[in-house]
């Protein structure tokens, strides 16, 4: 076949059909054929030279020219599409190392291979740019509902057809067991689209917690418009779902605007989830307030939250404890993926039966210490001491305010409690330097004798070993691991001492051995202290 004039116009005549059919840029197919052609002059001319082909847009007309590149002498390799300065001399008057030197050559006849060839060429060509169309449409819709029409079910996968392009629904995507016939139609959330090596990747989900946002802020006006705040969604799909918001605008009530009219709202939320029951909470910054909402229609009686270790602990009356756990824990699972927290739930019972308990503890613990019978140890427990410490070095008015203590007996109460932990001091540093523990450890502000004699114990015995501590292997942390929280435990934990002292204790000893400069530090602490008020005015803006 060769490129005549009864055939040129004919070229671009199949651009533009193809071009139409895939809705892609007519110029990329005409860039197709010219690859193709190239290639079949290639197979006709030599391998090794450089041909290329332009086809003119308006005419149609394909013109074959041999390209060569002028190269320095010790550089030729390929005496086809490569020449030297000296032999460039015959086509140009001053040639340079790069330039180019351009034949036109005669059109090729193309046989059936070559023809055959060609068309391989332009298929491949026209399958990328549909491709690259199909992912540079799709990727601005990921985060977004989509709605689509079934074509067909593969091992439990669902193939969608989204307009442009097919995607998928996997089998752990769908609500329940929901299944699906050909040319049904369905709404979906478009989880991610990827760019893979057999073309652009979509990817649906109707589980994701997103999908639930998504539908309704489709139904809720206000939601759409930003006056209310979908702030956090928790799922199990097909069965029950929490959703917190808030609003904006103290004259709308938020959850009455996602209920709707008569439920209206939310009804077409739970019919599109295949009759999910959603509870809407409203969103609350008191981290405990929120819970107790999120914990609905369960009732609290308590709420005792440890921001540390992000867990928060619940105590509610006996008869209200399966309702808050819910069917197969359902109820408190979700409450502590909507709030992010680790949640212990109790009965008051149990409750009372742990204070109990602690109270013996803290009146043994009295009888012991200072030589005190059971009455009077068991008041100071009612009264709110829970260690010596307090015993020892509190005011004493508050000693005064026990009935039946007068200043006597507090002044000795007080003396048998500094005496019992100065013994506890002097034992426990005694036992500390038996250890090894030296004094740059010892003699370190802010630091206890007890709480040298544990890092001691644990193998840290200088100032140096102090300070290659990390602030989480002193005050204890939790790590996430296959998704689910561990405690580490820390060297000093037991001493109640936190992330913030350890860290700063930790910088006082580096610091100390000259491994930190306190003006870096003090730099350290402006930046801080400037992002804290950009953050600040940031939130007053909005």
């Amino acid at each position: 076949m060769a490129i005549t004039s009864a055939n040129q116009l004919e070229l671009l005549q199949t651009a533009e059909a193809v071009a139409r059919e895939k809705m892609i840029d007519p110029g990329l197919v005409v860039e197709a054929m010219e690859e193709s052609l190239a290639r079949a002059a290639k197979s006709r001319y030599g391998a090794e030279m450089d041909i290329r082909v332009k086809i003119d847009r308006k005419t149609g007309r394909a013109t074959f020219t041999r390209v060569r590149t002028v190269v320095e002498d010790e550089a030729l390799e390929n005496y086809q599409a490569e020449l030297t300065v000296k032999q460039a001399k015959q086509y140009m008057a001053d040639p340079q190392i790069g330039d180019e030197v351009i034949d036109e050559v005669p059109p090729v006849e193309m046989g059936r291979i070559a023809a055959q060839s060609a068309k391989q060429v332009i298929l491949q060509k026209v399958r990328e740019a549909e491709r690259d169309r199909q992912y540079e449409e799709f990727k601005d819709r990921n985060g977004t509902i989509i709605n689509g029409v079934v074509k067909r079910e593969e091992y439990g996968n669902v193939i969608v057809d989204v307009g442009r392009g097919e995607a998928i629904l996997r089998r752990n995507e769908k609500i329940g067991r929901e299944s699906y016939r050909p040319n049904d139609r369905i709404r979906c959330y478009v989880k991610d689209v990827r760019r893979e090596a057999r073309g652009p990747q979509i990817f649906l989900s109707r589980t994701a917690p997103e999908f639930m946002a998504e539908l309704f802020k489709m139904e809720v006006p206000e939601i759409y418009d930003g006056i209310i705040e979908i702030k956090a969604v928790a799922r199990d799909p097909g069965s029950r779902a929490k959703i917190a918001v808030i609003s904006y605008d103290n004259s709308i009530d938020p959850v009455g605007a996602c209920v709707g009219m008569r439920g209206s709202r939310v009804q077409a939320v739970v019919n599109e989830l295949q009759g999910e029951k959603i509870d809407i909470i409203p969103w609350n910054e008191d981290q405990p307030t929120f819970l107790v909402n999120a914990l609905q229609p369960a009732e609290v009686s308590k709420v005792v939250l440890d921001e540390d270790a992000e867990r928060i602990e619940v105590v509610v009356p006996d008869e209200q404890l399966s309702l808050a756990i819910g069917r197969r824990g359902q109820n408190v699972r979700l409450a502590s993926q909507l709030t992010g927290l680790d949640i212990d739930i109790m009965t008051e019972a149990e409750e009372s039966e742990r204070r109990q308990k602690e109270f013996e503890e803290r009146t043994k613990l009295f009888m012991d210490t200072l030589d005190l019978d059971e009455f009077f140890a068991q008041l100071l427990v009612s009264e709110g001491f829970t260690n010596l410490e307090e015993v020892a070095y509190v005011e004493l008015d508050e000693l005064l305010v026990i009935d039946g203590v007068d200043e006597g007996t507090a002044e000795e109460l007080q003396a048998r409690a500094r005496d019992y932990l100065e013994a506890q001091a002097k034992a426990a540093l005694d036992h500390a330097k038996e250890l090894g523990a030296e004094d740059s450890l010892i003699d370190f502000e802010g630091l206890t004798p007890q709480m040298v004699e544990a890092l001691a114990e644990d193998g840290v015995k200088t100032l140096e070993d102090f300070a290659t501590c990390a602030d989480w292997e002193l005050a204890g942390g939790w790590t996430t691991v296959d998704g689910q929280r561990v405690k580490d435990d820390g060297i000093l934990e037991k001493f109640d001492m936190s992330l913030d002292e350890a860290q700063q204790l930790v910088m006082t000893a580096r610091v100390l051995l000259g491994w930190v400069d306190p003006a870096d530090l003090e730099a350290d602490a402006e930046d801080e202290d400037a992002e804290l008020e950009d953050e600040i005015d940031a939130e007053d803006e909005q």
